[in-house]
């Protein structure tokens, strides 16, 4: 099946990572093939042999740059209907395209698609963790079509934490605005891109099939903020969105707790 007149994978490529030409395998193992390109803010070498390997447009950004402008610059770069940012470090299951297209062409008015995921630790894939089986049950009134347009449960699966996993996430442009992310956040800028679409009128269209892998390494960005302790200060934040300061700094504690489970053991 060909679905390059409808889907693109924008790869986010940073610096040197080993795990990038994996992640583009995935991409080109799809049995429903997608347009891809690369989006970097950091040429170098290793990129543009990747991008060249496999006859990949490759895109730089030479505006301004931190991971929501970059994040911003790769979605610009798509011009089909539907956008999914791949992050360099995950993968995506063969079937990841296909399904989701399939769900999103079902929907009446989808502004995302997502889907279950796995992780990826030490080269070992994690299908259940505690913090996957809490994020499973958050997402669940999402499995109902009655209640995936309704404001107030795209709001409830958000409420009590960051439950959608931000490289699982297909983008239908026409009922998003033209930059999806804001400046602000380093860490939670996908959820807090969430909350907003959840006040807008659409659907949140979730697949709870795992369809991807995401990876957790030492070298991740998610794993460095949490170890500076800023992504708490954001978690509060984006908590006080949904409930009273009071009852946000309580639970920010709480998801600080859980975050551990994104460090290597």
């Amino acid at each position: 099946m060909n679905l390059k007149s409808k889907h693109t994978f924008c790869v986010c490529a940073y610096k040197e990572s080993p795990y990038l030409e994996n992640c583009i395998r995935s991409l080109l193992r799809q049995s429903a093939k997608s347009r891809i390109l690369i989006a970097t803010s950091t040429p170098n070498p290793h990129i543009t042999s990747v991008a060249a390997k496999y006859g990949i447009p490759l895109y730089v950004n030479e505006g301004e740059h931190g991971i929501v402008q970059d994040w911003n610059f790769a979605y610009s770069r798509a011009k089909t209907p539907y956008v999914t940012i791949a992050h360099q470090d995950d993968l995506y299951f063969s079937s990841y395209t296909q399904r989701i297209v399939e769900r999103i062409e079902r929907a009446d008015t989808p502004l995302i698609a997502f889907s279950g995921y796995c992780e990826l630790r030490k080269g070992r894939m994690v299908k259940g963790n505690p913090l996957i089986r809490i994020k499973r049950f958050l997402l669940s009134p999402m499995r109902s079509a009655a209640l995936s347009d309704r404001i107030f449960w795209k709001r409830a699966v958000l409420a009590f934490g960051n439950s959608i996993c931000c490289p699982s996430v297909t983008f239908v442009r026409e009922r998003l605005p033209q930059s999806p992310f804001t400046p602000g956040f380093q860490s939670n800028m996908d959820w807090e891109s969430w909350e907003r679409f959840s006040r807008i009128s659409g659907s949140f269209v979730y697949e709870p099939a795992p369809l991807m892998c995401h990876r957790i390494h030492e070298a991740s960005t998610t794993s460095e903020i949490i170890g500076n302790h800023l992504r708490t200060r954001e978690d509060r934040a984006m908590f006080e969105k949904f409930w009273h300061p009071e009852f946000a700094r309580i639970l920010a504690g709480i998801y600080a707790s859980c975050e551990k489970s994104n460090q290597i053991i």
